[in-house]
């Protein structure tokens, strides 16, 4: 007969969890703080490498567009502007091709075709940057130059405005060049995160709203959007990451050149990630490298901005769910 507690109830049994149940959570415990220990020694590396130029050039290095190690004058605005404007210009192009590869393959693509399509997607993402990056010089560059700056000089170089967003040598290397490389390259992260979101819509609610008359456009926009936002905006969050870190294909492309004449698309610029691959082996102990280090700081600093802002995104997308409907 079971034994009972003066208040009728069953006595409570401790649960003794086994070693591995132990071992395991001391694992996860370790990896997680591991983690935060990473993390943290990075930003203070970088603190301590960047010392002498922060005390140096203050936050006046931000909007500095003055480089000139000879001199040791040291200005990050060029880099900054560089890495912003690549990652615009990548994610302006690459979202709307992303959700048009992942709307095809989820929604209109025929069964034959969606399983290699989705595969050829996914191994665009495992090619070597230094690829995209000799293309992109080699063979994408000249075409750009040929068939879009010429032409787009010929047309709007009167233009007031056009005219000096289009300005500049015509030879296919620049803001807007990095900026399509980086397009081609996150496109496969975006995709395959929209894709999979995507399929994870339950088949009755886009079934339901195919019954009612929807067409294809309206079951996405109305049904399976508003059920995979947060997915989608973390796919586009990382490609975002993915954009904002690419060193060697943004380095073939973008002219290394770090000085900023213009605001035109076709201007040679440089990035954080192509100065940094570009003058850290050669710099030599002091300011110029301190400057290289905090350009890195400031890199971290932007990552850390823009994942922050998609964390908000996302809780602000999660807290105003059903207050549609």
């Amino acid at each position: 007969m079971e034994q009972t507690t003066p208040h009728g109830r069953p006595p409570e049994r401790k649960h003794v969890a086994p070693w591995a149940d132990k071992l395991f959570a001391v694992f996860a415990y370790g990896a997680a703080w591991l983690t935060l220990l990473l993390l943290v020694g990075i930003i203070v590396s970088l603190l301590f490498g960047a010392a002498p130029a922060i005390k140096e050039f203050g936050l006046g290095f931000l909007w500095s567009t003055e480089w000139d190690p000879v001199q040791e004058k040291f200005g990050g605005l060029v880099m900054i502007y560089g890495t912003l404007m690549t990652s615009f210009i990548a994610l302006l192009i690459a979202v709307p091709v992303s959700f048009g590869i992942a709307l095809f393959l989820t929604e209109m693509s025929p069964g034959w075709l969606k399983r290699p399509l989705g595969i050829a997607i996914e191994l665009l993402a495992a090619v070597p940057s230094i690829v995209y990056g000799m293309w992109g010089l080699l063979v994408f560059g000249p075409i750009l130059a040929t068939y879009v700056q010429a032409p787009l000089q010929s047309a709007f170089g009167d233009v007031p405005v056009l005219g000096a967003l289009f300005s500049g040598p015509p030879v296919g290397i620049g803001i807007l060049s990095a900026g399509i490389i980086l397009a081609i390259m996150v496109i496969p992260f975006i995709a395959a995160v929209m894709r999979d979101v995507f399929d994870v819509t339950p088949p009755m609610l886009k079934e339901s709203a195919y019954a009612l008359g929807s067409t294809t456009w309206e079951v996405v926009s109305k049904v399976v959007l508003p059920y995979t936002k947060t997915g989608v905006v973390g796919g586009i969050m990382l490609g975002l990451g993915r954009a904002l870190g690419e060193t060697m294909a943004v380095t073939f492309v973008i002219g290394n050149f770090n000085q900023l004449d213009s605001l035109s698309l076709f201007q040679a610029a440089n990035s954080i990630t192509s100065a940094l691959a570009n003058e850290f082996a050669e710099a030599g102990a002091g300011l110029h490298q301190a400057s290289l280090i905090y350009l890195g700081l400031v890199l971290f600093f932007i990552t850390f901005v823009v994942l922050a802002l998609s964390k908000l995104l996302l809780s602000q997308l999660r807290k105003n769910e059903g207050t549609n409907t």
